[in-house]
């Protein structure tokens, strides 16, 4: 009698951020701006790397992957978030809901995981550097991208396929301005416990092999970094990681507080502004940190610069 009574629902309708329109319409101009920069700031990040010969290393070979994750990650939400504030339906289809779903999810996997490679790449060359062109060859390089890729994907076919898999009879109404799980789960009229269950043990599964891993890695590399006996070394040691700390500390701490925070502080409005730092303020903050806080970006930033100016 349920299953004849369920509402068969073909798309969704978001909340979004805000209902007022004149507000829309300064978030569409700000999101515009901030999309705009995301794309060209790692887009830029991504060709600087690809013609500058002193980049084709390892450190940057990673960067230019998380350039290209950015790039996708922001994509997945930002320009149906940016239609939306100038509709006054905020509708998608259930499929595209999906992909969306699928799609997001992936490359925000693919962003944790990268950075427990970055920051395993820095040991490498800190801890051990007479190895590091050996033991960071291409093929290993090659394998711990692709593996990032696969985990992802892997990851959210299952979030995906248990999640359409529920019914949703009473509202297709989602309080949030893209696809993502918590609130799908919310308006479901099916039993939610195992997607609970495999949102907590696989979301923690890949932050927690992602922390351990920067964890473990800069405990060897600060201790590595503190026996150095020359202060220039350990200056320059810092200054290499310096960037990929603060990338890790922005989106892991932001990821922390949004799924191990105490449940007597949630709310799905909270939730909705967290969720537009960590989808679409970091995937611009990441680029504009390596390229202000790393002497080599900005010294092949000025010489493309000058080369483009002063061709001769």
């Amino acid at each position: 009698m349920a299953a004849e009574n369920c509402t068969v629902f073909t798309e969704f309708i978001f909340v979004g951020l805000s209902g007022r329109q004149d507000v829309q319409q300064g978030l569409f101009v700000f999101f515009l701006l901030v999309y705009g920069i995301t794309v060209i700031a790692n887009l830029g990040m991504i060709l600087l790397i690809k013609v500058d010969s002193r980049l084709h290393t390892p450190m940057y070979y990673f960067l230019s992957n998380l350039s290209f994750c950015d790039i996708c990650y922001s994509s997945s939400v930002s320009p149906k978030m940016l239609a939306d504030f100038l509709s006054e339906q905020k509708r998608i289809p259930y499929n595209f809901c999906a992909l969306q779903m699928y799609f997001w999810g992936t490359f925000a996997d693919v962003e944790c995981l990268m950075l427990a490679v970055m920051a395993y790449d820095r040991y490498v060359a800190i801890c051990n550097p007479l190895l590091y062109t050996v033991a960071m060859s291409r093929r290993l390089c090659t394998q711990l991208v692709a593996i990032t890729y696969v985990a992802g994907m892997v990851d959210n076919a299952i979030h995906t396929c248990f999640t359409f898999r529920l019914s949703f009879c009473n509202s297709n109404i989602i309080n949030h301005f893209f696809c993502d799980i918590p609130p799908l789960l919310a308006i479901s009229t099916s039993d939610t416990s195992i997607n609970e269950i495999l949102l907590f043990t696989l979301g923690s599964f890949i932050l927690g092999c992602s922390i351990i891993t920067v964890l473990l890695s800069y405990s060897y590399i600060i201790v590595t970094i503190m026996k150095m006996s020359s202060a220039e070394g350990r200056h320059k040691a810092f200054s290499t990681c310096a960037s990929h700390l603060v990338s890790v500390a922005v989106f892991h701490g932001t990821l922390l507080y949004m799924y191990f925070r105490p449940s007597s502080n949630y709310s799905m409005d909270t939730d909705k502004i967290t969720s537009v730092f960590y989808t679409v303020v970091i995937p611009m903050l990441n680029p504009l940190i390596y390229s202000l806080r790393n002497k080599d970006v900005k010294g092949a930033l000025k010489k493309a610069i000058r080369t483009k100016v002063c061709p001769g």
